[in-house]
């Protein structure tokens, strides 16, 4: 069969690939429905019910994104920075400010008030494998759980990526996605 189709010219196999790629040729009629009778006594219950179908590949990933953020920090995790709160003190306030801010609160204040970072915080990024432009930082320069958290979020959407000594180890980033 496929000698055969590689024999014909690549116009007329054009006409045919729609056809030749379908699941169910469209000539195929759709089985008829069993009668009320007949399904009730071929169903099968519900815990033997075949697996759900995969999910559809995700979209394409976003190439740029620009994000404001809020780091709650604790002693001795940011360089430079005289931070005297506890790791826990650090926890306590993030989850307040980041709760705060999804009630809707002004995140620009919440920026100015609390964050370790220097105010407004505002970064832009280039996804992994995307050349970054003059303004951009590398997604891979940064943390990485702020870019999973800040690539995940739709604009005006807030997230915050914990406290992880390998994923995120200058404390918490309250991150809401600008663009």
């Amino acid at each position: 069969m496929f000698a055969k189709r590689s024999m014909l010219p690549a116009a007329v196999l054009a006409l045919f690939l729609p056809l030749i790629a379908c699941k169910t040729p469209p000539s195929t009629p759709a089985p008829a429905a069993p009668s009320t009778e007949a399904a009730a006594a071929t169903a099968a219950p519900a815990a033997t019910a075949a697996p759900a179908a995969p999910a559809a590949p995700a979209a394409p990933a976003t190439e740029h994104i620009k994000l404001q953020h809020i780091l709650i920090s604790f002693a001795g995790k940011v360089p430079g920075k005289n931070i005297t709160r506890t790791q826990e003190e650090a926890r306590t306030l993030a989850a307040e400010v980041f709760e705060r801010a999804k009630k809707g609160e002004d995140f620009d204040s919440l920026v100015k008030t609390y964050t370790d970072d220097r105010a407004p915080g505002i970064y832009a990024l280039a996804n992994s494998g995307v050349t970054p432009s003059a303004d951009e930082f590398s997604r891979d320069r940064m943390v990485p759980a702020f870019g999973e958290v800040g690539f995940s979020l739709a604009p005006g959407e807030i997230g915050m990526a914990e406290y992880d000594p390998a994923r995120s180890p200058f404390g918490w980033h309250i991150i809401k996605r600008l663009e």
